[in-house]
This record gives C-alpha cells, sequence and structure tokens, in this order.
C-alpha cells in the first residue's frame, strides 16, 4: 500500500510512502487484539479498593443484650454484618488486577490494529515537523488543514518532541505519542493515525 505525504498545510509533497505488508499488511488477529486490549485496561487498575470485616472494625467484644427473653434473634457482638456498624460481609479486598501477554502476541496485536486502520483507509502522513515554541494554534491549525480537527487522532512522532507534545496536549481530540510506544488500544481508540515521515519508519522498523 502506497500512501502520499502531506505537508502540515494539507497539500500533497509529491511524495510517496510504501507501506511494509508485514505491519500494514498482515493477517488481523481480533483474539489478539483482545487480549491485548484486556491486559491494557486491567494493569490501569489499582486494586486498592477495600471494605472492612468484621474482624476489623471499631467495638464489639460485648454481647450487646441477653442471649433470651428480649423478643429477638440472639446476637454476641454489635460488630455483626447484620447489625448497624458491623462489618461488610464479601466486601472488595485489594488485589492485582495485572494480566501477562506475550511479547509476540503483544506484536501480533499492533500489527492487527494497524493493518486494520489501513484497511479502513484512516492512516494520514505527513512530512516532519517541529516548532519553535510552545504554541497549540499552530497545531489545531494542522489538525485544521489536514481535516482532522473534528477527529479522535493519534499522532506518532519519531523521537520524543517537547515542543510539539506541550503544544497539543490541551487538544481534547489529539493524542501525540512516540511511534514505538503506542500500544494497540491507543491505535483502536483513535479514529484517524497521524504519522510523521520519520515515525513510520521507526515504527515499521519495531513491528516489521
Amino acid at each position: 500500500m502506497e500512501l502520499k505525504v502531506l505537508n502540515t498545510g494539507g497539500s500533497e509533497t509529491g511524495e510517496v510512502v510504501k507501506l511494509t505488508d508485514s505491519v500494514f499488511a498482515s493477517e488481523v488477529s481480533e483474539h489478539a487484539m483482545y487480549l491485548d486490549v484486556k491486559s491494557i485496561l486491567a494493569n490501569r487498575r489499582q486494586g486498592t479498593h477495600k471494605v472492612k470485616n468484621r474482624s476489623e472494625v471499631r467495638g464489639g467484644g460485648k454481647k450487646p443484650y441477653r442471649q433470651k427473653g428480649t423478643g429477638h434473634a440472639r446476637q454476641g457482638s454489635t460488630r455483626s454484618p447484620l447489625m448497624k456498624g458491623g462489618g461488610s460481609i464479601f466486601g472488595p479486598q485489594p488485589r492485582d488486577y495485572s494480566l501477562k501477554v506475550n511479547r509476540k502476541t503483544k506484536q501480533l496485536a499492533r500489527r492487527s490494529a494497524l493493518t486494520s486502520k489501513a484497511l479502513d483507509g484512516v492512516i494520514v502522513v505527513v512530512e516532519d515537523f517541529s516548532f519553535d515554541e510552545i504554541k497549540t494554534k499552530q497545531m489545531s491549525e494542522i489538525l485544521k488543514n489536514l481535516g482532522l480537527d473534528s477527529k479522535k487522532t493519534l499522532m506518532l512522532m519519531p523521537e520524543h518532541n517537547d515542543t510539539v507534545l506541550k503544544s497539543g496536549r490541551n487538544i481534547p481530540t489529539l493524542n501525540i505519542m512516540v511511534a514505538d510506544k503506542a500500544s494497540t488500544y491507543d491505535i483502536l481508540d483513535s479514529q484517524t493515525v497521524l504519522m510523521q515521515k520519520a515515525a513510520l519508519k521507526k515504527l515499521e522498523d519495531t513491528l516489521a
């Protein structure tokens, strides 16, 4: 598959790049994408939820009332889950939600995600650019010129660029990342994948 390289004004530069088939035309594995996205979302969970059971709440020790003659059910402690102020039954406890996915499966998932985006025709390649200063307005104008101002866009850079990153971080529909750091979830969670030309090469070197 070949794509025309655009400039920041949205016009064609006359240059064409060829997408590597092993990355952008591989067999799409929905199961691999499912496993990878599931692990990514699970690993984000802190798992710090906690309630106190009857052994952890304060109080108790004394029988609330005598065993017989009150007309109430017998109780041995005020900390019983059946009484007000008592412990909780079967409440959440701290746990580790993390899931492990093999490296080859994760790479297959990322290739599958990129292939699905290529098949949908939502991959855009733009010439490499940077800013002299942090300007959100400049980034917004580039997205507008490319027709991406109203689409949820994942922009991939060849390497970390603080000026570009900070220029786009206040745009709610834009997510900027270094190419080899973009996960399956990041790719699938976007409507369009915008790549700088050098980022495309880095992505292919990582996944090919």
